[in-house]
């Protein structure tokens, strides 16, 4: 696959992933890295992410996330599913 080719990705992260600015970090992150999709607080604890864009776009902001000064990742569960041809923006 190509470095510039769009993928989209699911990604559950768990840890201290809620109540430290994670969301409001990713939409920064992802508007900044030139990504589409949406962020949202589950109700186990965990935040649930789509997001498209390249590997390298997508890395940037999982980066971006982790400097966060309370985040704490302790996994990222990792799922490829099908690019969304229009998508415009990134959403909390």
């Amino acid at each position: 696959m190509a470095s510039n080719s769009i993928i989209r990705q699911h990604i559950t992260f768990t840890g201290s992933v809620q109540g430290v600015g994670f969301r409001y970090r990713a939409h920064h992150a992802a508007d900044l890295y030139g990504c589409t999709g949406w962020v949202r607080n589950e109700y186990d604890g965990s935040v649930a992410m789509e997001i498209q864009g390249t590997e390298e776009q997508i890395r940037q902001v999982i980066l971006a996330l982790e400097r966060g000064t309370f985040v704490r990742i302790e996994n990222m569960d990792v799922k490829n599913i099908p690019v969304i041809g229009d998508e415009r923006g990134f959403h909390t």
